[in-house]
């Protein structure tokens, strides 16, 4: 009986792989869909890149390699499929410790119902296998649904190709986001220690709120440089967002950020700047040398921000600049996955808590 049994199974499982390998698969490029998050459409030759490094010079052999990765990108469809393949290119590839494979080389895949995007699946290649296809979800009903497909976080694509079934329909969705914000940060930002490229902080605000959020984090190497202030000079947004605060010590915050932010009101007069407070560190806990440190940066910023509008004129100057407080620390302080970054839940306190005070100043300058 057991033998017999084993028999079925073997048989089932045999017929299942043969179904799944008999599916026929039409393969549309990303990029003829419609990109999400997209920071400078238009200007760069590869659409996946998010800066053309090839025209902005002064970033270092890592810097080059990460604002070439799609952190943050995404591309919206409808189809009637009812499975999903995707087929990659892949340019440099990251093999973080502290981020889930899936959410730095793979991919994550919503479904909008009743209004709100729905997590659908995520998925990705083994190692030896990346230039293989990769099915994201099948057995689906065969009516026509709106995907919301994101891209990796810690890898450079050449090619993402989309695929459904042979007789399937495919087609670009609009933009399921409003407006245009820039932001501009750290690994907090590019979405380090993530399990998939989803929970990144921008993209669960933008699923919040719709509005669009196009990142630019660069893990490690956010410093208030003039080099990426270049590239944020040119990028056509109804706001920007900066997470500036976690890299930099605090003598070169000091330094930097004054002349970063004359530099940002001349090149965007009127738009509103809203610059984010490091978060709390839990590795600070019981190491005293973490806690001076991170404190002192903490201190820094908020005080530059005080100066900046102690007196009328500064106001005057400064009037579209704001300074905010994100929070990614429970009570329980059980939200970190390495002791500096936050974890799926941590990166959720940290969307949510920035919701309202967002929101409130992008108002005031008719975003909504």
């Amino acid at each position: 009986m057991k033998k017999t049994f084993f028999i079925f199974l073997l048989l089932a499982a045999t017929l299942q792989l043969a179904s799944a390998a008999s599916v026929e698969y039409v393969y549309t490029e990303a990029s003829e869909l419609t990109l999400v998050g997209k920071l400078m459409p238009g200007k760069t030759a590869n659409p996946y890149h998010r800066v053309d490094t090839t025209l902005y010079k002064g970033f270092t052999k890592r810097e080059n390699e990460m604002v070439r990765m799609t952190s943050g990108m995404a591309c919206a469809f409808r189809t009637d499929s009812r499975s999903i393949s995707i087929l990659t290119s892949y340019g440099h590839v990251d093999d973080p410790v502290n981020t889930n494979i899936i959410s730095a080389r793979g991919y994550d895949l919503y479904v909008r119902e009743g209004g709100r995007w729905i997590w659908a699946s995520s998925g990705v290649t083994g190692r030896t296998k990346l230039s293989d296809p990769v099915t994201l979800i099948s057995s689906m009903d065969g009516s026509e649904h709106e995907f919301l497909l994101y891209f990796p976080l810690y890898s450079e694509e050449y090619s993402i190709k989309v695929g459904v079934e042979k007789g399937a329909s495919i087609q670009a969705a609009g933009n399921p986001f409003r407006h245009r914000v820039a932001i501009w940060g750290s690994s907090y930002t590019h979405g380090s220690s993530t399990s998939r490229a989803g929970m990144a902080y921008p993209a669960q605000f933008s699923r919040a709120t719709g509005i669009q959020m196009l990142s630019l984090g660069c893990s490690g190497r956010c410093m208030l440089q003039d080099y990426f202030c270049s590239v944020l000079v040119d990028v056509d947004a109804d706001a920007f967002v900066f997470d500036a605060f976690s890299n930099p010590k605090a003598d070169m915050i000091r330094e930097r950020l004054v002349p970063f932010i004359d530099r940002m009101i001349a090149a965007h007069p009127g738009k509103p700047m809203i610059f984010q407070q490091t978060i709390y560190r839990e590795r600070r806990n019981f190491n005293t040398a973490e806690d001076e440190k991170e404190q002192a940066k903490m201190d820094m910023a908020a005080s530059i921000f005080k100066e900046l509008k102690s007196s009328p004129e500064g106001r005057r100057k400064y009037k579209d600049v704001y300074f905010i407080c994100p929070d990614a620390c429970p009570a329980s302080h059980e939200a970190s996955v390495d002791g500096v970054h936050p974890d799926n839940y941590g990166y959720t306190l940290w969307a949510k808590s920035i919701e309202k005070p967002v929101l409130r100043i992008l108002r005031k300058y008719g975003i909504r």
